[in-house]
C-alpha cells in the first residue's frame, strides 16, 4: 500500500471517530471497522460486509489496514515461535510467541534496536534505529494471531492470552506510542486484552513509572540483575541515571501495585557475578516495602558474550533464600533457545547491516 496512505490500526477508538469526520464519514463506522479488524482479522476494507461497498471504497482511498513482512518465522522445538517482521522503511525487528498449556505470551517490541546497551542481553549490543510507532506494536499481536488462526475464536480459545513489553528496546523510552497501542490492545470491543493481561516491562526509567501507573495501570515488571549500584551501573548503565535508591522508590509509590498484583523483579543469573547468597539476601533487604516477586532467569548464551549461565544449584540456593523471605520467587524455564528467542538473545536476525530496501 502506498505509504501516504494512514495505516487505521494505529488509531484509538475517538482518533479513528475524528478521521472519519475529516473526510465526512459518519463516527458510527468506526464500531463495524473496529470489529473487522480486531475481531475478524480483516486485512482490507472489502472484508468488512457490515460496511457498505461505498463506504469501503471511500475508506481505501484514504487509509490501509497494514501488516509487516515475515521475513522469517521460526518454530522452537518447545513450541516458541519467532517472527523477523520488516517495515516498509526495510527496519526489522523480532516478536516471539511463548505458547503454554491454556495460555501464552507474546513478547512484542518497542523499538528497533535498543539504547541500553546492558552488557548481558544480545539486543544491548545494537544501535537504536528508531522508536516503533504505535501501528507497528500494534501489528505484531495482529500477526502473532494471523499465524495462530485466532481470528474468530472466543477469547477462551485463544493462545494468545497475555501480552509482554519485553522485547527489543526499552518501553518507556518511546511512552507514547506504547501507551497509545496498549490503549488499543485493551479496548473491550476489538483485542479485549485487560490490564492484568499486560506487562511492561523497564530497565528503569524512573519520571516515566507513575505515568505507567496512573495512565495506564498494567503489570510493570523492572529488569534489576544486580543489588548494588557499582554492579549495575556496569549490567545495566541506565542506573548511572536512575540508581537503586531511586528505582525502588518509584516502585514502592507505584499506584497500581498491591498484594493482588505485585510488582515483577527479573532477575538474570550471571554465574560468579550476581548470584551468591549473600546477593539474595540484599535483594531481600531491597524490597522490603514493595509489592514484589522474583522472577529469576538463567542467563541465555549468545555469540561473544562474556559471560556464563549460573549452575542450577546456585539458581535454587538464590531462589530458596528468596522465597523463605516472604516473597514468591520462580525460576523462568528457558524457551526458545534454539531459534535464539529466549530472553536476552533477540538481535541475531534484525541486524540493522541486513536491511534490504
Amino acid at each position: 500500500m502506498p505509504s501516504f496512505k494512514p495505516d487505521i490500526t494505529g488509531f484509538r477508538r475517538q482518533d479513528l471517530a475524528n478521521k472519519l469526520a475529516e473526510i465526512n464519514l459518519d463516527p458510527s463506522l468506526v464500531k463495524p471497522l473496529w470489529n473487522g479488524i480486531y475481531i475478524k482479522g480483516a486485512t482490507g476494507f472489502s472484508q468488512i460486509s457490515a460496511i457498505s461497498r461505498k463506504h469501503q471504497l471511500q475508506l481505501a482511498d484514504h487509509f490501509h489496514i497494514g501488516r509487516p513482512t515475515i521475513n522469517r518465522e521460526l518454530v522452537s522445538t518447545d513450541g516458541t515461535r519467532k517472527w523477523l517482521l520488516q517495515f516498509p522503511d526495510g527496519h526489522r525487528i523480532e516478536s516471539v510467541m511463548i505458547p503454554e498449556q491454556d495460555r501464552g505470551a507474546l513478547c512484542v517490541s518497542s523499538q528497533v534496536g535498543c539504547t541500553l546497551s546492558c552488557t548481558f542481553c544480545h539486543t544491548g549490543t545494537m544501535k537504536l534505529a528508531r522508536n516503533l510507532t504505535a501501528t507497528e506494536i500494534v501489528a505484531q499481536i495482529l500477526n502473532a494471531r494471523d499465524g495462530l488462526f485466532e481470528w474468530g475464536k472466543t477469547r477462551s480459545d485463544c493462545v494468545c492470552t497475555n501480552i509482554v513489553l519485553m522485547g527489543m528496546g526499552e518501553p518507556l523510552f518511546n511512552f507514547e506510542n506504547v501507551s497509545t497501542a496498549i490503549q488499543i490492545m485493551m479496548d473491550g470491543d476489538g483485542l479485549g486484552f485487560s490490564r492484568r493481561r499486560i506487562m511492561l516491562s523497564t530497565a528503569g526509567v524512573v519520571p516515566m513509572i507513575k505515568r505507567v501507573g496512573i495512565e495506564l495501570g498494567v503489570n510493570l515488571a523492572i529488569s534489576l540483575h544486580a543489588v548494588r549500584d557499582e554492579l549495575r551501573d556496569e549490567l545495566v548503565p541506565l542506573n548511572r541515571k536512575y540508581p537503586l535508591q531511586e528505582l525502588l522508590q518509584a516502585c514502592r509509590d507505584y499506584p497500581a501495585a498491591s498484594n493482588a498484583r505485585r510488582i515483577t523483579f527479573e532477575y538474570v543469573t550471571l554465574n560468579d557475578v550476581n548470584d551468591s547468597d549473600a546477593d539474595a539476601r540484599e535483594l531481600v533487604r531491597l524490597l522490603r516495602g514493595i509489592h514484589a516477586k522474583v522472577n529469576l532467569i538463567p542467563w541465555n548464551p549468545w555469540p561473544g558474550a562474556p559471560y556464563q549461565t549460573s549452575t542450577r544449584d546456585r539458581i535454587q540456593s538464590f531462589a530458596k533464600i528468596i522465597n523463605d523471605a516472604g516473597y514468591s520467587s520462580a525460576i523462568r524455564a528457558t524457551r526458545g533457545e534454539d531459534i535464539m528467542a529466549a530472553c536476552g538473545q533477540l538481535k541475531s536476525d534484525s541486524e540493522l547491516s541486513t536491511i534490504t530496501r
